[in-house]
């Protein structure tokens, strides 16, 4: 289990990013106590979803790994499910097929997909509530579990409207620490941690960047997408 005695890294979306997400790894140097924690979205609108899974099912065999599941992943297993291409697709999901060479969508090691069913819809340590997308920022974190599915949490993006940003409007007991939405610089707030920097969109001068937050010394590593 994740645990607040040891080093947390969490990592923001990477969207198919391999030589990005190689890179902020080797600035990083994760020591064999280090807990890393991938926030989801790990796969599409990139060009190696398949490849990024691979490396990640390798560091996760060497170093102490911690998977959430985000929207796009959940998007993918729906697709699995019921063949309905619609929401992925229109959601970068055909650059995971391409990446898989699988433009029929039945290419898919089976290893990769046990790997990708295996995340989890949010974890929770003594001081952070990790999650993809987020929380209901005017619940308290009891409330937000016991009114919303864990799947919601994936998509969730109330908390980062300006009003709550601004007003540090969080009911909540614990900081969650999030991606999900892209911001141009991370955000660190008592209660809320937000670090998608919108890596993938590497054509917009104000993104365009992988982060990590090291906790609890909340320090930020990035690199531009290299990709």
């Amino acid at each position: 289990m994740l645990s607040d005695s040891q080093r947390i890294i969490a990592i923001g979306d990477v969207h198919g990013c391999l030589l990005s997400l190689k890179k902020l790894i080797e600035l990083i140097q994760p020591s064999p106590d280090d807990q890393l924690l991938f926030l989801g979205d790990i796969i599409d609108r990139g060009e190696r979803s398949k490849e990024v899974v691979e490396y990640l099912i390798e560091l996760d065999a060497s170093h102490s790994c911690h998977f959430i599941m985000g929207n796009h992943e959940l998007m993918f297993l729906d697709y699995l499910e019921n063949q309905d291409t619609r929401d992925w697709f229109a959601n970068g999901g055909e650059a995971t097929l391409k990446s898989y060479n699988s433009p029929k969508g039945g290419n898919f090691p089976p290893e990769h997909i046990a790997f990708l069913r295996r995340s989890h819809f949010f974890i929770e340590t003594d001081s952070y509530f990790f999650t993809h997308g987020g929380l209901d920022p005017e619940l308290s974190i009891k409330n937000n579990l016991l009114y919303y599915k864990p799947s919601d949490f994936c998509f969730q993006r109330m908390h980062m409207r300006p009003d709550f940003l601004e007003n540090n409007l969080f009911n909540w007991d614990k900081t969650l620490v999030c991606a999900h939405t892209p911001v141009n610089n991370p955000v660190m707030k008592e209660k809320l941690i937000a670090i998608d920097t919108g890596c993938v969109y590497k054509n917009n001068p104000t993104l365009g960047r992988l982060t990590a937050v090291l906790l609890p010394e909340r320090r930020i590593i990035q690199t531009r997408n290299i990709d």
